[in-house]
């Protein structure tokens, strides 16, 4: 069976459950991923000849697991890594974690049962590497990226600063031109490369094999680049542990600075200590000639270290706190410097709490060398507003990044979130590229009318902030708004509660609802075919950049709807639900292939929990074949739910201190025949109480028949369903999938997005009609009336006010 993504991650996850505790994130993080390496290599390596990597004798995972419980695990797998480093030039990346350490592994057995159970998880054939990798398609390194991101979000404050997140990386990428690479000699470099996720994903953006280069300070964060790039088949990057500002690794013959094609950094913010060991007053590469950083801040140390370290042509992008972008004193001779040189050709700032080290908001400053003599503004973008919560975090959305993306790359100037700055304007503000001072991103305030509160009327002001619906819809205005007796203010036609229905029975409305549905059909009906037509050997992250690409331009031009909703709704679904059919359709074919469900208990033994479908849920064979019998286990149910509603009316009606069950601990059947019996023994059959508990009995009685009588119509349901399952031909099977599972789910999210447009606008009106339909003398003559009746109602009680 194909192991699912989903699944995958979730196994690789809870080998970190069994570290915790002992360490924090930032520490078990080498461990889990140490032996992620391994066994991978392991399983894809081992036996054979010429292979990129040697798994020698007694250096390879199948070695470990033969230590498992014995009582120099930890020392024998330190010694089955360093024979693997030895082996293949890797002394220094993969051995640096220490499997024997009692400090944080435990002692004696501690140590030996965690080491087991840690080596069992990766020893799943679950996680069988050799044969679970779609063809084209980088599961490990997604699965390796993953690790890293949660490890990042448990490290804390000061540790989780190796991770760039992936959807920031994807913009850098995107926003440097690196897809305009053409030859392999073209070279990309992190000055600060922490695990090397940023530097991937731009050699990933590039549609050649480009040379990677990256610098680390940490040493073991410099061990997880290099296995990272291991795991992602990038094994020809340099990476190197060093201090990038005080030693920089990458020179030429000469001595001098190597510079790059492409240079990308995530570098730590603001660090106070960047000088140590170095005189950046005298710096051999002149890397400071525009100015030198605040003695105790190092953000424009690295941005200057990337400026110099591009070649005449280069591109670049760095993340930076916003403070760079206003700071005075030394900071704004070197800002004023670099903008007159033209070097900078956007910034795009970024939604706060979005990075692992730090809360505070950040931009990418984008470099371009190659057009800085002839650069006449910079191009701003705040996307500050765009983003989901992800924990503890904040995170871009697939249609965040998009967007940016596209309005960088297109320089499309959009209100309150795009525009080109002229440097002239720029100049006028001495250098200053606070983005607030150049987009105006606040949202505009909801005034309330004073005179519409007075005297009635919808102001004209606020109907004619709806304009863009009334483009669509322009004989929906009339149907909701008549001309109000005062200049300027409208009255509502409709009562609050007809709105809604007002809209939908609109002919516009309809017109407009049956277009987006049949630009969904295009969709639909051309994308349909490519999917049934996938197979073995798909390559999942190809296939979405086809459908999502496709879904985007096809609602490029559509007023109201965005594209970018309707774009990140899609990807939502392929996230949570496609994306894993996809890889086990590429692994396995169009299969329905069912397996048990078997739980451990509380006692430790396995329990069979029935049998499921990844592919295709049960509930799709069952709507599409067993009509009948899903409505007749429905009826049943119904008449299920209407005994149990009975029930509570009665026990409601009669719990009471003198009620047929106030003698009861608790009722059920057992507690009710008893107390008819006593009653009878008393002579108090023919009691009302004594019909309210048969009454009762027979309510019990007939749920128990109706719960057998479910139960044995879903045995049998569920029998006909697993040999369905079974007799599925690969037509039928596709049906399932594509038509009644993918395009469903997809279709009811672009619904749902057109049904949020009409509730947004829908709100907005009854708001507006509910807060000026009863103006201030309206509410007075009210109040009268109102205090009118209590009084009459006070002196027919003897009361005199």
């Amino acid at each position: 069976m194909a192991i699912k993504k989903s699944e995958l991650y979730s196994a690789l996850w809870k080998s970190c459950d069994e570290l915790r505790g002992g360490m924090d994130a930032s520490q078990y993080k080498d461990y889990v991923l140490v032996l992620l390496f391994v066994k991978y290599v392991s399983d894809k390596y081992a036996g054979k000849t010429n292979a990129l990597i040697v798994i020698p004798a007694g250096g390879g995972f199948n070695d470990m697991v033969n230590l498992k419980g014995k009582k120099d695990i930890g020392d024998g797998i330190n010694k089955i890594i360093t024979k693997l480093a030895e082996e293949n030039d890797l002394k220094g990346v993969i051995d640096k974690t220490d499997f024997n350490d009692d400090a944080k592994l435990g002692k004696g057995k501690d140590m030996i049962d965690l080491l087991t159970k840690l080596i069992a998880i990766f020893e799943n054939e679950s996680l069988n590497f050799s044969k679970n990798k779609a063809e084209g398609d980088d599961i490990l390194g997604d699965a390796y990226e993953y690790l890293m991101r949660h490890f990042a979000t448990e490290s804390g404050k000061s540790k989780g600063q190796f991770y760039t997140p992936a959807e920031v990386s994807r913009v850098m990428a995107k926003v440097i031109d690196i897809n305009r690479t053409q030859r392999q000699d073209q070279t990309v470099y992190d000055p600060a490369c922490g695990s090397g996720s940023l530097l991937l994903k731009v050699a990933d953006e590039a549609p050649t094999k480009i040379t990677i280069y990256g610098q680390e300070k940490d040493e073991a964060t410099t061990g997880l680049a290099t296995m990272n790039m291991w795991l992602h088949e990038n094994e020809t990057a340099m990476i190197h542990h060093d201090n990038t500002l005080s030693k920089p690794f990458f020179k030429n013959r000469d001595g001098s600075l190597k510079t790059f094609d492409y240079v990308v950094a995530n570098p730590p913010f603001s660090t106070k200590s960047w000088s140590n060991g170095f005189d950046p007053a005298n710096d051999e590469f002149s890397r400071f000639d525009d100015g030198l950083p605040p003695a105790k801040n190092g953000d424009y140390a690295f941005f200057l270290h990337i400026i110099r370290s591009l070649k005449s042509t280069g591109k670049g992008a760095v993340i930076l706190p916003h403070g760079v972008l206003f700071r005075g004193n030394a900071e704004a001779v070197i800002r004023k410097n670099i903008i007159k040189k033209g070097y900078i050709k956007g910034i795009i700032g970024l939604p706060a709490n979005l990075f692992y080290g730090t809360g505070i908001p950040a931009c990418i400053i984008v470099i371009d060398k190659e057009y800085a003599q002839s650069r006449k503004g910079i191009f701003m973008i705040d996307a500050g507003k765009g983003f989901m919560k992800d924990g503890n975090k904040n995170r871009l959305r697939y249609q965040d990044l998009h967007k940016i993306v596209d309005v960088f790359n297109k320089q499309l100037e959009l209100p309150k979130y795009s525009r080109m700055v002229a440097l002239a304007e720029i100049e006028k503000n001495d250098y200053n590229l606070n983005i607030p001072r150049y987009i105006d991103t606040q949202e505009a305030e909801d005034i309330q009318d004073i005179e519409a509160h007075l005297l009635g009327g919808i102001p004209s002001r606020d109907v004619a902030d709806l304009a863009k619906f009334w483009e669509v819809f322009p004989t929906l205005k009339n149907e909701l708004f008549v001309n109000g007796k005062r200049e300027n203010y409208y009255q509502p036609k409709v009562k609050p509660e007809q709105i809604k229905r007002t809209i939908f029975e609109n002919t516009e409305f309809i017109s407009y609802t049956k277009k987006i549905d049949d630009i969904f059909s295009i969709w639909r009906e051309k994308n349909t075919l490519l999917l049934k037509n996938i197979g073995a050997g798909v390559k999942p992250k190809e296939l979405i950049v086809d459908l999502s690409e496709d879904i985007l331009q096809l609602f490029e031009t559509e007023s109201l709807i965005d594209k970018y909703d309707v774009y990140q709704s899609l990807m939502s679904y392929w996230a949570e639900v496609m994306q894993d059919d996809a890889y086990i359709i590429g692994i396995d074919g169009w299969k329905a292939e069912v397996y048990r469900i078997i739980e451990i208990n509380k006692k430790k033994k396995e329990v069979d929990k029935g049998w499921t479908c990844d592919l295709i849920p049960k509930e799709l064979v069952i709507t599409r074949y067993f009509a009948e019998d899903k409505e007749s286990i429905e009826n049943l149910n119904t008449n299920l739910d209407d005994i149990s509603r009975q029930k509570e009316e009665v026990e409601e009606e009669h719990e009471g201190d003198e009620g047929a069950f106030s003698e009861m601990e608790k009722i059920n059947k057992g507690a009710i025949k008893a107390q008819i019996k006593q009653l009878k023994a008393e002579g108090l059959g023919d009691d009302e109480d004594c019909k309210v508990l048969n009454e009762y009995l027979e309510l019990l009685e007939t749920e128990a028949d109706l719960k057998k009588e479910i139960k044995e119509e879903d045995k049998v349901l569920d029998k006909k369903l697993l040999g369905k399952y079974g007799e599925l031909s690969e037509k039928e099977i596709k049906t399932l999938v594509v038509d009644d599972k993918w395009m469903t789910a997809i279709a009811s999210s672009v619904k749902a997005e057109l049904d949020r447009i009409t509730q947004n606008l829908s709100q907005r009106i009854k708001e507006l009609s509910e807060r000026y339909t009863d103006p201030l003398p309206q509410l007075e003559e009210n109040t009268k009336d109102l205090a009118k009746t209590v009084e009459a109602h006070l002196e027919k009680m003897g009361f005199k006010i």
